[in-house]
């Protein structure tokens, strides 16, 4: 098993890891954090509580400018429980690097939304509805988003959203780095992340 030390974090990121109790990365984490360090595409698979969530947190809190303030990361997920565990996880990462995580899903009041999202956070995390929402407000900005990561791609899949996620694309500059996470492989994602 390969330490957090190994990859070459910035050192805020490793301490954070080691207050939350982690020194070995999982699989997932060793054969991801790399390629997404380089900024590379990736397509990963694997189930809840294989340390998915940090196999793309930590290498994107790692490169995270937190001196820009604005958008740089979009985190799509299918549920709000998702969106709220992902963002809990973020903050936790990057606690010591002071980057900025807002989460955004239906059913919570959009007007702390909308306050959340006027402190330039460096990461949203959001349900695909809700975040058309805010587009359609223009009360959040994704023109200089970098990387885009869809959790649980699979099941947004399922649900119906891909028409949502090609919207919301439409607001992000090609040239980014995509992570499509899901619990099943399926040939579809690779059709969806050469079309996205």
């Amino acid at each position: 098993m390969a330490t957090f030390y190994e990859f070459e974090l910035d050192h805020r990121v490793v301490r954070s890891l080691t207050d939350m109790g982690f020194s070995e990365a999982t699989p997932i984490q060793t054969a991801t954090i790399p390629k997404a360090l380089e900024g590379k595409d990736i397509i990963g698979q694997a189930q809840t509580g294989t340390g998915k969530t940090g196999a793309f947190g930590i290498p994107l809190i790692h490169r995270i400018d937190v001196d820009e303030e604005h958008v740089q990361a979009l985190i799509l997920a299918p549920t709000r429980e998702l969106a709220n565990q992902v963002a809990e996880s973020l903050v936790s990462f990057g606690k010591h690097k002071g980057v900025r995580t807002v989460v955004v899903y239906g059913g919570q009041d959009m007007r702390k939304q909308i306050r959340d999202l006027k402190r330039k956070p460096h990461i949203v995390v959001a349900t695909p509805g809700r975040l058309m929402d805010h587009m359609r407000r223009k009360t959040v900005r994704l023109q200089q988003v970098d990387t885009v990561i869809l959790d649980e791609a699979d099941e947004m899949l399922n649900m119906g959203f891909i028409e949502d996620i090609e919207t919301i694309l439409k607001e992000v500059p090609t040239e980014r780095q995509t992570l499509l996470f899901s619990l099943r492989c399926q040939s579809e994602l690779r059709s969806l992340l050469s079309s996205l």
